[in-house]
């Protein structure tokens, strides 16, 4: 035979929901809001200020434009290098054989230029950079580009 389900016993309930969940919390004063306020403005004033002096910085780019393997020791790599044209600039540049291991490896100097040299007003210049490798190369590629220290 089956018995009807009796419903469970029920804690009995508290008479104050303060004492249950707590006081009432306390909003922030108009003192505190206008503070959190010019804290706000402050921060986002010094992330324009960090943004926009940040893009300000010397920067240099580059790409790959094709590498050449006359003879098992030697690879050309030909790049271009974007920077303000009084800039001086360094590149790596690394030949890889056919495992992607490094068989010649190179810094090249990019010294300034004129405004007149190269296009984009001067802002990029065509290098070819010329490795020894210890055996043949299948890929000749720019590592890194960047902008020496002044006081080096």
């Amino acid at each position: 035979m089956t018995s009807q389900d009796q419903p469970a016993a029920t804690a009995p309930a508290s008479p104050s929901l303060a004492n249950r969940y707590g006081g009432q919390k306390r909003t922030l004063t108009g003192k505190a809001k206008r503070n959190v306020l010019i804290l706000a403005l402050v921060a986002g004033m010094a992330f324009m200020a960090w943004i926009s002096t940040s893009n300000a910085t010397a920067t240099v780019t580059y790409k790959d434009i094709g590498y050449s393997t006359p003879d098992a020791t030697l690879t050309e790599v030909d790049f271009q290098v974007t920077k303000e044209p009084g800039t001086a600039a360094k590149c790596a540049v690394k030949a890889l054989d056919s495992k992607f291991a490094v068989v010649g490896w190179k810094v090249v100097d990019i010294p300034p230029n004129a405004a007149d040299a190269g296009s984009d007003g001067g802002r990029t210049t065509a290098q070819r950079a010329t490795l020894h490798t210890e055996s043949q190369a299948v890929s000749g590629i720019i590592d890194s580009c960047w902008i020496p220290d002044a006081g080096k």
